[in-house]
């Protein structure tokens, strides 16, 4: 049985006058609101919970305070969330609706009684409810940390503290504590901070393990954490993690819901007078949504994902991050946050002063606000808190506001600085974690990409690192002529690039490589044709490249990003299934994936693309054909669906039927997003990796985290080197020579980057590079390292060392 659940009078007054006191003691609006969101949403200590809400909307309506209660849901029965092929469960469960008290605009309430979650067991439920005009409404908590049915579902208490005192690695953070050495702040507080990585990996959890789950790829790593100790041999799809000491993952907060597809919780019955307890049903599913991670809602920021949650708890994110800290080698983590905007269902969730209006990427938020800006603050605070090493600010230069005096919109540093000045406390650790910005300014103006100078933050933050500009989105390595046209900006990472993130491969551009047409012909073609014979060779080769791979982690200076699904030479695509209307145009946009990832004997393949084929679509180019009909109907009606399915009926469709509706493009785009996703799983594609490439790669990362002493600049106006063969001559060959700091070790790097076979002498390159004493250190497979008359095709390159 459930405890008694009861709002205790005197700690609540106690609360309520902390809050009037840091009212009191801040002149500035912001700098209360700092503290007062600490203690918002849920907090269990030793049997009692405390509970906060910021409810300016139901204040201003006139909402009569006794009309207001925090409804408490606790489970009567031991739940464990989710059990393998259950899709839906029925839990009995106790409600309660207590009292809860006003202060100003907000709502508090210290409340004994409530279950907090464990990993043994599943907590209390809880969200605010009011009457108004004799109907109930609800308010969930954006603050949460555990959302198991959603963020359109209550919030559960977690007791954290056991969590962190329960957590692996422990050790390591109290380790963080000790060996770390401080980087200088703007309080200069001597507490450290995160050094960055020497390489890194981006990972979307969503198809990395064939569970797509937080919990399997915690399994995965200390699967290799055992190998790595007891010395057994790697399989090629566990060498794609290593040679690594960071790992970025791609967003993990909560998403929007499909509005009518989406519905993963409900509580049967009536609320009743608040009088004591009742038992009631709840409904519940594990949340099935497809999302690439930034359809982001802001609620419950601060919670894990739980469609990427296959127990439904929080402690899948500790463990991930416990065991890629405990490995023999550790690996930090990095969260990518994406608080510049909100998805356009924020509104259904977040309070009314928390938006600005509508934006570029569904709505944007109030960052002016002084509790806005505190509770964003506090979101990435608590998030971070699960353990994460970094943080990565997705597109800085979003963070904008308008100030009407001059007419012009300001790029909000103020606020970034205050991300930067976040806290967090792991394992009895105070620290800051190390800082990454994504930040193209002045984009969205038209000439941003020769304007931007990707380092505006950086200089700002000296300690902290931007995205390179050969990392954005934009950057397409499988056209022809990339490394030639892109060279000015290769050379700025060589000649400044030591706090940039850089590489090739990652979320964007591999995205963005897919959506470039694939013509048919050379005459026409602005495709490499030098990498492969058809598209799946061509876009496997232009993101994971011998010579692309070498350049990046064994001559250029920053930290070399790569991306899980271009190592596995897996497919990957935007994914998402939040909408109809938009799914219909994102599918639309797509209509070259086909070409660049799925030949026919894939599509015919029984275990890919079921759902497409039972709506009659059997052959693959009739799908191709359709896609590309999609694409051009919707541009010209404006993506409206009823004149798009009239106009495909008219031209005539592969799918089933007569007629087509609406509905049937709505049903076919989230087929397509379903299929694409489990069609991009790793676990699809890890066996048909070829053993010695994965080993090879795997040893140009470890000639990386061999050399910490690469992340620095190269000293292109004094004795090192780094150029490409002048003429070009068809042939783009890159060449640097770069010594160590002590002087014990120089590398000198030779590649072929594009184009036909070309023979060059190394040594010859450049009077700056010593003659003899060179011995190979890596060579791209099917390359013989001649310093004498090197051969190189498109691909290909050789790394030597030299003992001064």
């Amino acid at each position: 049985m459930t405890a008694n659940v009861r709002l205790l009078d005197e700690p609540t007054k106690d609360l309520r006058a902390w809050h009037r006191t840091q009212r009191e003691r801040h002149d500035d609006d912001f700098e209360a609101a700092k503290e007062i969101v600490t203690r918002l949403g849920a907090h269990y200590a030793d049997g009692v919970t405390e509970i906060g809400f910021w409810t300016p909307e139901i204040v201003d309506a006139g909402v009569p305070h006794d009309d207001v209660y925090l409804e408490v849901l606790t489970p009567t029965e031991d739940v464990r969330v989710f059990e393998d092929g259950v899709d839906q469960q029925t839990i009995e469960v106790r409600r309660d609706r207590l009292p809860i008290h006003r202060e100003g605009e907000y709502h508090w309430a210290v409340v004994e009684g409530m279950r907090p979650g464990t990993r043994e067991q599943f907590g209390s439920l809880y969200q605010l409810v009011y009457r108004e005009d004799g109907e109930w409404h609800t308010v969930q908590d954006p603050l949460a940390y555990s959302v198991p049915f959603g963020v359109f579902g209550p919030a559960e208490l977690i007791d954290l503290d056991t969590l962190d005192a329960e957590r692996d690695d422990r050790e390591y953070f109290e380790h963080l504590g000790t060996d770390a050495e401080p980087i200088p702040t703007s309080e200069d507080d001597g507490l450290p901070r995160i050094e960055p990585a020497t390489s890194m990996v981006e990972i979307h959890p969503g198809t990395a393990t064939e569970s797509g789950s937080l919990g399997g790829l915690a399994r995965r790593y200390e699967r290799i954490g055992e190998k790595l100790r007891t010395g057994a041999d790697l399989t090629a799809g566990e060498r794609i993690h290593m040679g690594y000491d960071g790992i970025q993952l791609m967003p993990i907060e909560p998403i929007t819901e499909h509005r009518e597809n989406h519905e993963f919780w409900q509580v049967e019955g009536d609320r009743v007078a608040p009088q004591g307890g009742e038992t009631a049903e709840l409904i519940a599913e594990q949340p099935d949504l497809i999302n690439w991670g930034y359809d982001i809602v802001i609620r419950a920021f601060s919670a894990p994902n739980p469609a990427i949650l296959e127990t439904g708890r929080p402690h899948e994110l500790v463990d991930f991050i416990a065991a890629c800290h405990n490995l023999p080698e550790p690996i930090r983590i990095v969260f990518d946050i994406a608080l510049g905007h909100a998805e356009g269902r924020a509104d259904e969730l977040l309070d009314e002063e928390f938006i600005e209006g509508p934006g570029m990427y569904g709505l944007e938020l109030d960052y002016l606000h002084p509790v806005v800006r505190a509770t964003v603050l506090e979101l990435q605070r608590r998030k971070m808190d699960f353990g994460a090493d970094g943080i990565r600010v997705d597109g800085a230069q979003d963070f904008k506001y308008y100030d009407p005096g001059p007419d012009e919109l300001f790029h909000d540093d103020e606020f970034l600085a205050e991300m930067d000045e976040v806290t967090q406390e792991v394992g009895g650790t105070e620290y800051r974690p190390w800082m990454i910005y994504e930040d193209g300014r002045p984009w969205p103006r038209g000439d941003w990409e020769l304007a931007s100078t990707y380092r505006e933050l950086i200089k700002q933050h000296p300690h902290s690192f931007q995205w390179s500009p050969i990392t954005f989105a934009h950057n397409k390595p499988a056209l022809l002529t990339f490394w030639a046209s892109k060279w000015w900006r290769v050379f700025e990472v060589a000649d400044f690039g030591s706090n940039w993130i850089t590489g090739v491969a990652n979320h964007d551009t591999l995205r963005r490589g897919t959506q470039q047409p694939l013509p048919k012909g050379w005459e026409e073609d602005p495709i490499n044709p030098y990498l492969g014979d058809d598209g799946p060779e061509i876009i496997d080769e232009a993101y994971d490249q011998p010579s692309t791979n070498m350049l990046l982690h064994c001559l250029l200076p920053g930290v070399p990003m790569d991306f899980l699904n271009a190592n596995a030479h897996a497919p990957w695509s935007f994914m998402r299934d939040t909408d109809d209307e938009w799914n219909v145009k994102v599918v639309a946009e797509e209509d070259n994936v086909l070409d660049w990832h799925v030949p026919a004997e894939l599509y015919d393949d029984d275990r890919f693309f079921g759902r497409l084929k039972s709506m009659g679509i059997d052959d693959r180019d009739d799908l191709d054909h359709f896609v590309h009909v999609l694409h051009d109907v919707g541009e010209a009606t404006d993506w409206e669906l009823e004149d798009m399915a009239a106009t495909i009926e008219a031209l005539g469709s592969p799918l089933a039927g007569e007629t087509v509706t609406p509905e049937d493009l709505e049903r076919f785009s989230e087929h397509w997003m379903a299929d694409v996703n489990e069609f991009a799983n790793l676990s699809n594609w890890l066996d048909t990796l070829d053993p010695d490439r994965a080993e090879f790669t795997q040893r140009v990362r470890e000639f990386r985290q061999d050399r910490p002493w690469l992340l620095e600049d190269i000293d292109v106006d004094g004795s090192e080197v780094f150029d490409y063969v002048h003429p070009v001559d068809g042939t783009v060959v890159y060449y640097g020579f770069r010594a160590s700091p002590d002087g014990d070790e120089q590398v000198l790097f030779v590649g072929n980057m594009e184009g036909p076979e070309v023979t060059v002498e190394p040594t010859g390159l450049d009077p700056s590079i010593p003659a003899d004493g060179w011995e190979p250190a890596l060579a791209s497979p099917g390359t013989a390292p001649d310093l004498d008359t090197l051969t190189l095709d498109n691909g290909q390159a050789v790394v030597w060392t030299r003992r001064p």
